[in-house]
């Protein structure tokens, strides 16, 4: 089955709505420059024939169609580096992903931190060609989010989700094959993730057998109750209580974790909707880093590994 019909996650795009009144237009753009993405050899994604895109959103750079995962390291000055690193996984439905607010700007932000930084773009289910058909689609996907039943719980989801976790995988491997190049302590590798990229992170920590990160952050995505690993990482969760998706979901996640005795952190805040990210807002959700950062900071992540 594919992912978007075993999920129902489509909907679970990190768009959201920004504070300012920004172009919600869809723009074509050519596609950036890359030049520090690493190819995450995982393959080609089956079947696929449409070609990768980029376009512009609400100010902010987006792609879909990924049919080839790449890992694009933002690495810390070394005078700052700690070792710790973070996998940031952007948020997009699994039909296109969140590349800056969701994954340059929070890795940007992170290395400013003394944390290795690395972005995932992992292969996304294909999508129409041409922009219209494209808009279309989303627009008919989004419309129907509030009336989904709710999502899987992340140690249910991991059969639909096979090409996005090997690529998972194969970033937490490559990272820890070139830790002592990039300054980074093996031992201490989690993962954020934002919307989808929330539930490929949970779906990672559930089900991704050598990539079991340190630490994880789940950013406004799915909170369903699950079954939680006895070696469950630290986890961290942001959500804004309205939400569209997720904001009247309940909160069984978490009580899963406090249930299994697993170290959890969760911000709910007032106001932000879903996909805030790294937009300034108006709203306390922009708040959200800085309250990672000091959860982070609580466990002794930024504290130079020794």
């Amino acid at each position: 089955m594919r992912p978007s019909l075993t999920l129902g996650a489509a909907i679970t795009f990190g768009m959201g709505t920004p504070a300012l009144a920004q172009d919600d237009r869809m723009t074509p753009i050519a596609t950036p420059a890359q030049p520090t993405a690493i190819a995450l050899n995982t393959g080609p994604l089956p079947g696929a024939t449409a070609p990768e895109a980029w376009h512009r959103q609400y100010d902010s750079v987006f792609t879909r169609n990924v049919t080839v995962a790449t890992l694009t390291p933002f690495l810390p000055d070394p005078a700052k580096a700690n070792g710790t690193a973070v996998i940031v996984a952007p948020g997009g439905g699994f039909r296109t992903l969140s590349m800056e607010n969701e994954g340059w700007d929070v890795a940007r932000a992170l290395a400013a931190r003394g944390v290795a930084a690395f972005v995932l773009k992992y292969r996304l289910n294909q999508t129409p060609r041409d922009m219209p058909a494209f808009e279309r689609s989303m627009a008919e996907m989004f419309s129907g989010a509030a009336a989904r039943p709710p999502r899987p719980a992340p140690d249910r989801m991991a059969t639909g989700l096979a090409p996005q976790i090997a690529d998972a995988r194969a970033a937490f491997a490559l990272v820890r094959s070139r830790a002592a190049e990039w300054r980074v302590n093996p031992d201490r590798i989690g993962m954020v993730g934002f919307s989808a990229g929330a539930m490929l992170t949970m779906v990672t920590t559930v089900a991704g057998q050598d990539a079991k990160p340190a630490f994880i952050g789940n950013v406004y995505g799915p909170l369903s109750a699950m079954t939680v690993p006895a070696d469950a990482p630290p986890m961290f969760v942001a959500l804004a209580a309205d939400d569209p998706l997720f904001g009247n979901s309940g909160f069984g996640l978490i009580e899963s974790w406090r249930a299994a005795k697993r170290p959890v952190e969760f911000h709910l805040y007032e106001q932000g909707g879903h996909g805030f990210g790294m937009y300034p807002k108006t709203t306390t959700s922009t708040g959200w880093f800085e309250g990672f950062v000091r959860w982070m900071a609580m466990h002794n992540l930024l504290t130079p590994a020794s």
